[in-house]
């Protein structure tokens, strides 16, 4: 009997179609390249070996685990409790090292600092910055104006009780609102201003007394902040002279404090976080380049 199927073959390609024609457009029947055909089946093989070693099907309150018992998430948790051990011998060396003597030993140093960093991404970032760099109301720590001091200790006593925290043992320095309060007269206000912008090298207003400024300064501003200006910081008061202002560098920022003044609060974080990561801030802190 003689076949009555007819392959049609492509007369531009020379490949027999498949019969499938969509407007007009014909089907080759072109099959699978070998090594595409031979990796697929690659694949399948080792889907199935996978099925039998690890762990893949799901069941109705589990899953297979495969001969070999392996668990990625058992290893995780492996691999956690290792790093926990391993920063816990590092965090005990800290507690118990001075932070003279961390800062001198290079293995304890590279710790704290990579500690540090962590604690302080998680922890600090959000008032100071990502790299320390402060904003307004927030203190620049690369720089060397420090309020309560930048040594080491200065450091680690500000980041364990903080600054009007509430805590028993925190920094305290409150700026008394010199207008709001009726301590000061609006022309004296404007004059002490005017007399401490001229110190700090900022433009002043024409015409406004600068002695007078001077003497509402020694009679009210001295005494926390120093004769010379440069603040004491045993009492919290700044320098006045680098203009490196917490709350603004300008005239009507420094009317505005005087006038009604902002007085930040940092946290405590002596019972927030641990006695080696406060160390480990304290030396990353140190370590911005504005430290005493």
């Amino acid at each position: 009997m003689a076949d009555t199927h007819h392959k049609e073959v492509d007369h531009i390609s020379g490949v027999e179609t498949t019969g499938h024609e969509w407007d007009g457009l014909k089907e080759l029947n072109n099959p699978l390249p070998k090594w595409w055909l031979y990796l697929f089946y690659a694949c399948i093989v080792w889907a199935v070996i996978y099925w039998v070693l690890y762990p893949s099907w799901p069941l109705i309150s589990s899953y297979t685990t495969g001969v070999l018992g392996a668990n990625q998430r058992t290893e995780a948790i492996a691999a956690y409790d290792k790093g926990i051990s391993d920063r816990s011998v590092f965090a005990d060396k800290i507690v118990a090292a001075s932070l003279e003597d961390i800062s001198t030993d290079q293995e304890l140093l590279q710790f704290a600092r990579a500690n540090g960093q962590a604690a302080f991404g998680d922890n600090c970032a959000p008032c100071h910055g990502s790299g320390g760099t402060g904003a307004e109301g927030f203190p620049n720590l690369q720089d060397d104006t420090w309020i309560w001091g930048g040594t080491l200790d200065d450091i680690h006593t500000t980041l364990e009780f903080g600054i009007r925290s509430g805590h028993d043992e925190a920094r305290i320095g409150e700026m008394p609102a010199f207008g709001r309060d009726e301590l000061l007269s609006r022309d004296e206000i404007n004059q002490v201003a005017n007399f401490v912008a001229s110190r700090a090298g900022l433009e002043t207003e024409e015409g406004v007394d600068l002695a007078a400024g001077q003497t509402v300064f020694e009679d009210n501003c001295a005494a926390c902040h120093g004769e010379d200006l440069k603040g004491i910081q045993e009492v919290g008061a700044p320098s006045l002279l680098s203009a490196n202002y917490l709350y603004g560098k300008s005239l009507d920022d420094i009317k505005a404090q005087i006038n009604n003044p902002r007085n930040g609060v940092m946290p405590a974080w002596v019972d927030r976080l641990d006695p080696a990561t406060i160390k480990s801030l304290t030396v990353y802190v140190h370590s911005f380049g504005g430290g005493q």
